[in-house]
């Protein structure tokens, strides 16, 4: 990838090059979203803690392996944000910084809206087509990365019937296949354009076919990785950028 020879010319050029700057552009798993909790019969919040998001982990890998090169990380990820959300603010988000690497993960909230809808899948496919051919005009290397599982089941530590409400819902797109196919048409659409794929998702499929109990490694319970979780997603990009 061109981002390892970038990171090689800094290491040799410290003053002829410029620093590395890699963009995430995603939703609440990117931006750094964990827990939720209700404040008031139709509300929810969110803690954030982007220190613990899995590009903070990236960041601290490519500390350890080029030490003397300066890394910028732009956290594009939005709490609830879509595919077609991201390409609208696409150009103010992470076009305008130029950067070398842009890892786009979308498909947790895309595959479930309008679940009874058959457009929904095209139009998050659309968008994120727009999305690559868009960095690739621009000369940013991408990445596509598939999202998390969601919840199988109600988890026994819900309390809140309106966290439990979404938790069912969320639960149904899972179960159903449905967020399986928009990360399969997605994977599908990369790699026709010749796009690395970081799979996250068929890991925690992996480890759902060996007995872990996966709706327990999220913070909410719903769509939030744990902080030990989001490690994963670090190691997988390390994973996909050098060993690939």
């Amino acid at each position: 990838m061109k981002i390892i020879e970038k990171f090689i010319a800094k290491s040799k050029n410290p003053n002829e090059e410029g620093p590395v700057c890699i963009a995430f552009l995603g939703d609440s798993v990117t931006q750094g979203c964990f827990d939720v909790y209700p404040v008031s019969e139709t509300a929810i919040e969110t803690y954030f803690d982007a220190e613990h998001a899995y590009h903070t982990s990236f960041r601290k890998i490519l500390n350890m392996l080029y030490p003397n090169v300066p890394i910028n990380i732009i956290n594009a990820g939005i709490s609830g944000g879509s595919a077609p959300q991201g390409l609208e603010r696409l150009e103010r988000d992470v076009l305008r910084f130029s950067p070398d690497l842009c890892v786009v993960c979308f498909g947790l909230n895309d595959s479930g809206v309008n679940p009874d809808s058959p457009d929904s899948l095209d139009q998050y496919l659309s968008a994120l087509q727009s999305i690559f051919e868009e960095l690739i005009k621009n000369d940013i290397e991408v990445i596509f990365m598939t999202p998390n599982t969601m919840c199988t089941e109600v988890s026994c530590h819900i309390s809140s019937e309106l966290i439990k409400n979404i938790a069912e819902r969320k639960a149904k797109v899972q179960n159903s296949g449905r967020l399986e196919m928009f990360v399969e048409a997605a994977k599908k659409l990369a790699f026709s354009m010749n796009i690395p794929v970081c799979d996250c998702y068929i890991k925690w499929k992996k480890l759902q076919e060996c007995g872990v109990n996966t709706t327990e490694l999220l913070s909410n319970k719903i769509n939030h990785p744990i902080k030990e979780m989001n490690q994963l997603f670090a190691y997988s990009l390390a994973e996909t950028i050098f060993f690939s």
